[in-house]
């Protein structure tokens, strides 16, 4: 590693925020995944600004995660640095406005919007991952998406500086923005909310909860949903009819609760998660001629 710039990234965020070949199993919801290189957590929006204007100046390879949540490392770790940002949750409320930093968990913003009596998010409030993470890949369920409830999103531009992306400029679509294509740091995201009875909000989050633990294996490390909904089909059903319920590679399953996860069951490897998503896409299409598209990000070499 050289080492002017490991110094040049300790100067920018701190000795005591920066972790060498760290094991990326404790941060991913797999719980699989080799070490980073070099992983960082900053604990400003300037911080970090400042450290990804440097990796891009210095051409260097970077990730940016927050949960975790839809996201599997490779066995053999990332050959770069991680950037943590799950650090940076501040949230705040004006009026029918809340404001949140790009790492705080998107289930405790619904919450909070829940106790201030604003509804939009109550279809949100289980998704197990970031605001950022969220609005990279328009989050959704229930009915309910990012699109329809984030106003704008403040971006790093370069060292020192941000701007604000509208809800036009960020291009959303099912499961897609314009983050998917333009390589933004997100630093924080405004959400515009509509004043409705507090009780009747969080009763839907109530139920909202209850339908997940009856219908998803959240007792068990999972990416979530492991495939994009293909137009016309639900990707669970599909898997389902194929006969893969319990499907099993290594230590990787088909959750027989719900075929559209994939689980691990204590001793699954990132590279057993990958060739199970392949063997459940091959199958698939085999026998319905249906392309399955992963949801789930993946990050080193598989």
């Amino acid at each position: 590693m050289n080492s002017f710039f490991l110094k040049t990234i300790t100067d920018l965020v701190g000795s005591d925020r920066i972790l060498m070949n760290e094991d990326m199993s404790k941060h991913t919801t797999f719980k699989t995944g080799g070490p980073a290189d070099i992983f960082v957590s900053p604990r400003t929006e300037e911080a970090a600004s400042d450290l990804v204007w440097y990796l891009n100046e210095t051409v260097r390879d970077y990730f940016i995660i927050g949960n975790g949540s839809n996201l599997l490392v490779s066995d053999l770790g990332y050959r770069g640095v991680v950037i943590d940002l799950s650090g940076l949750d501040e949230i705040k409320v004006t009026g029918n406005i809340i404001t949140a930093q790009t790492g705080a968990a998107l289930s405790k913003v619904s919450h909070i919007a829940a106790d201030e009596g604003l509804a939009g998010m109550e279809g949100l409030s289980g998704i197990p991952g970031s605001v950022g993470g969220a609005a990279v890949m328009n989050a959704g369920a229930y009915g309910d998406e990012m699109s329809m409830v984030v106003k704008s999103v403040k971006v790093a531009a370069g060292k020192g500086s941000s701007v604000v992306l509208t809800k036009r400029e960020l291009k959303y679509g099912y499961r897609t923005s314009v983050f998917r294509t333009h390589k933004y740091l997100i630093l924080s995201v405004e959400f515009e909310l509509e004043k409705g009875d507090r009780d009747e909000i969080r009763e839907k989050i109530r139920q909202n909860t209850e339908s997940r633990r009856k219908k998803q294996p959240l007792d068990k490390p999972s990416a979530g949903s492991t495939f994009k909904r293909p137009e016309g089909y639900f990707a669970g059903k599909l898997i389902m009819d194929a006969g893969l319920s319990g499907f099993t590679v290594g230590g990787a399953r088909v959750s027989e609760k719900h075929c559209g996860f994939i689980i691990n069951t204590g001793r699954a490897t990132s590279a057993d998660i990958y060739d199970l998503i392949n063997e459940i896409r091959e199958r698939v299409y085999a026998r319905f001629g249906v392309k399955l598209e992963p949801e789930i990000c993946m990050l080193g070499e598989f």
